[in-house]
């Protein structure tokens, strides 16, 4: 195929773009890594741009002694993975029966949920409710409030619309109840989506943070975004427990591109597990048989 002088253009000009937007996703993060790794001296010369200057492991091994960092890291992984199997569970139970078009009100429940994602309820009450239920101060709290996105939902029940009608049928005709059916039928054929949306549940509870602030005042049981928090906006690092004789070895930079690092690995690691169904899950809905 012979492509025109405005095609060979245009792939030309998609080609530098692209590669543009890719150095500007991938320059940041490796600049990041880069300021982990390297000396206090190098850091406050400023002389690291994309790779470490006088290579230390000094910055990881002062925040890995921190007992508060990895007491916030259990906290996040308690969170994202109980978390995460609640958000499924959930989601999965309501987006189900309203897929299926013998059962009666789910457009009124549809609509009950559109409205969430329009109407927020305001802080104040549910900062009540949840004291109400005696859930301030627990990990629970983070759970349980976000146990149902409103937007994962419609996803998920638009997979779940597209199954066969016939494959269902046939497995109630050969006598499986409702709960077999889901479990033995609708949920293997539901991979893709269950992993696209596990990898957005993940993310979101890893990443969980305002409501951390708003409803956690022990500090055993904040998470890990939150100390975070501390000390990247602590430039004396007053607010963490790395304390002042530590510095003198290393930079406070270099402890924040540390805490950063630490925080974002363990979610990247996820997806490659889940890579071939998260790139199927992301078509879910926009083909229509």
């Amino acid at each position: 195929m012979i492509l025109t002088k405005g095609q060979r253009a245009f792939q030309l000009f998609n080609t530098v773009f692209l590669f543009i937007l890719g150095l500007a996703m991938v320059l940041p993060p490796l600049h990041v890594i880069a300021q982990s790794f390297s000396s206090a001296a190098a850091i406050n010369s400023r002389a690291v741009s994309l790779w470490p200057v006088g290579f230390t492991l000094e910055n990881y091994h002062m925040i890995l002694k921190d007992p508060s960092i990895w007491v916030a890291f259990r906290n996040s992984v308690l969170i994202t993975v109980f978390g995460t199997l609640i958000n499924l569970a959930a989601t999965a139970s309501l987006a189900y029966p309203l897929s299926r078009p013998e059962y009666l009100y789910r457009k009124s429940v549809l609509i009950f949920v559109l409205i969430t994602m329009i109407f927020h309820a305001p802080l104040i009450p549910n900062y009540l409710l949840l004291k109400s239920l005696h859930m301030l101060n627990t990990l629970w709290v983070l759970i349980i409030p976000s146990a149902i996105s409103a937007y994962n939902l419609f996803v998920m029940r638009s997979f779940f619309v597209n199954l066969p009608g016939e494959l269902l049928d046939s497995a109630k005709i050969d006598g499986r109840s409702e709960f077999r059916l889901i479990w033995n039928v609708v949920l293997p054929l539901s991979k893709p989506v269950m992993a696209t949306m596990g990898i957005m549940y993940a993310v979101a509870n890893w990443n969980m943070y305002s409501q951390a602030i708003y409803y956690i005042d022990n500090r055993a049981l904040i998470p890990l975004q939150v100390r975070l928090r501390e000390i990247v906006i602590t430039d004396d690092m007053g607010a963490s427990d790395v304390t002042s004789e530590l510095l003198m070895f290393v930079s406070p930079e270099g402890l924040k591109m540390a805490v950063i690092v630490i925080a974002t690995i363990p979610i990247l690691l996820v997806y490659p597990f889940l890579q071939k169904h998260f790139i199927k899950g992301m078509l879910v809905g926009s083909i229509k048989s």
